[in-house]
């Protein structure tokens, strides 16, 4: 039976240090850490790598079940798919234990709360952003793609694909910057 820990945070500018340092503390052989947003999987390698290295009699280590998931489906998909192989998930800072019902039940609550947070703090960016716009500061995010270098681009004889691949944007977003009898692909 081995111990494997994984650490998230959600931002670059965060530091997984001391989520690191509390999982090699539990007697994690192993640990994948990754910055990116837990309100989905997708994206999320190291936690993927993880989920398809552990084996039978493995247990899963967190700090705490939101550094798993944030929302109730993601969560209970995650545990389902750990008991059907048969590793264990435990939490370092929560009395986790999904071998027991009690231990169930205060994953499921906690589950629940760690999407309620992320429900609110969407709800609260939304209302500071609709504050934002009424008041005339809200600008949007910045550009990420700059139009003119798309135009330039196909201007230069480049096809919109090629253009697409080398901006690292879809076709589609091609498109919708250059006139309308463009064609090619």
């Amino acid at each position: 039976m081995a111990l494997f820990g994984y650490a998230r945070v959600s931002t670059v500018e965060q530091d997984l240090a001391i989520q690191e340092a509390a999982l090699r503390a539990a007697g994690c052989q192993a640990v994948r850490s990754e910055k990116k947003s837990a309100s989905g999987r997708s994206g999320r390698t190291e936690l993927q790598i993880l989920l398809d290295f552990l084996r039978e009699g493995d247990t899963l280590v967190v700090t705490r079940i939101d550094r798993l998931a944030r929302s109730m489906k993601d969560l209970q998909d995650i545990v389902h798919e750990l008991k059907g192989r048969g590793v264990m998930l435990r939490a370092t800072e929560q009395p986790i234990d999904t071998g027991t019902a009690a231990g169930k039940a205060f994953l499921d609550m906690l589950g629940v709360f760690a999407e309620f947070e992320t429900n609110l703090r969407r709800e609260r960016q939304a209302e500071g952003i609709a504050a934002a716009k009424a008041r005339g500061v809200y600008k949007g995010g910045k550009p990420r793609i700059d139009p003119e270098t798309v135009r330039k681009l196909a201007a230069e004889g480049m096809r919109p694909s090629h253009i697409a691949r080398e901006l690292g944007i879809s076709r589609g977003t091609v498109y919708r910057f250059l006139p309308a009898a463009t064609g090619g692909g």
